[in-house]
Formats: C-alpha cells, structure tokens, sequence
C-alpha cells in the first residue's frame, strides 16, 4: 500500500496530464509552449485510499510582447475621431537591454498641470507681494 500522494497536472481541458508525481513536487510549467491569454492548472491529487481532490488554477500567459494603448480605456464610449498611441515591446534575448522602445512615452496628466499653473501663479503672487512691501 502506498502512504504517498499523488498529483496529477494538467493545463486547460486536455486529457492528458503533464505529468503524475508523488507529493511534494517542485515543478516548472514551460508557458513559452502556451498560447497568450488566460489558462487553467487543474490539480488532481489522489491520496492511497484512491479519494481524490481537484483544484483549479486559472492564469494568464504572456510571452508575446506587451501592448500598450493610450487614448482609449477598456469599456469606454467613445464618438468622433479618438488619438491614439500604441506601442508593442517585448522581453528580447534578455541578455541586453535596448532603451530605444523600451518605454512607452504617456502624455502629461492634466493634474500636473494644473500643479505648474498654481505653482507659477504663487510665486508669481508672492514675487509681487514681497516687492511692494520693500518699497515703502
């Protein structure tokens, strides 16, 4: 009789597992052989009585490059002609790094803006304030 578990590993709905080992076990899931987008670890564990337990892991894979979008939010009601700036960047060989591309460039929030105004209009403010009291 066997006094281990079991687990048995696999991704989405397929039939066949990844692997079956007996617990605890380290493993690495590979994702670079995953398609992008949102996946699911079923765990299988089965104990030397043969009851067993699943549970299930959802997960999202992204090896291709990233995609950023600026201009337009998810679910967002939009009309007329709408800017957009879109860039793709992806992870490379990982052994460089390229600075070209690498970041995507963001307009400036209007809340900084607003910042600069009220900062100009103070020290403009206060320049003239503090100059017409040491003239008399």
């Amino acid at each position: 009789m066997k006094s281990q578990n079991e687990v048995a590993l696999f991704i989405d709905d397929d039939i066949q597992s990844i692997g079956v080992f007996p617990t605890p076990v380290s493993f690495e899931l590979d994702t670079t052989k995953l398609t992008d987008g949102e996946h699911i670890l079923k765990i299988v564990s089965k104990d030397h009585t043969g009851k067993e337990g699943i549970k299930l892991v959802p997960f999202t894979v992204r090896n291709g490059p990233a995609i950023a979008i600026e201009g337009l939010k998810k679910n967002e009601v939009v009309d007329g002609v709408v800017p957009l700036m879109i860039n793709s960047y992806g992870k490379g060989n990982q052994t460089s790094f390229i600075l070209h591309g690498s970041e995507t460039p963001h307009s400036i929030p209007i809340w900084i803006v607003i910042l600069i105004i009220l900062f100009i209009g103070w020290a403009a403010f206060f320049h003239i304030t503090s100059s017409a009291v040491s003239l008399f």
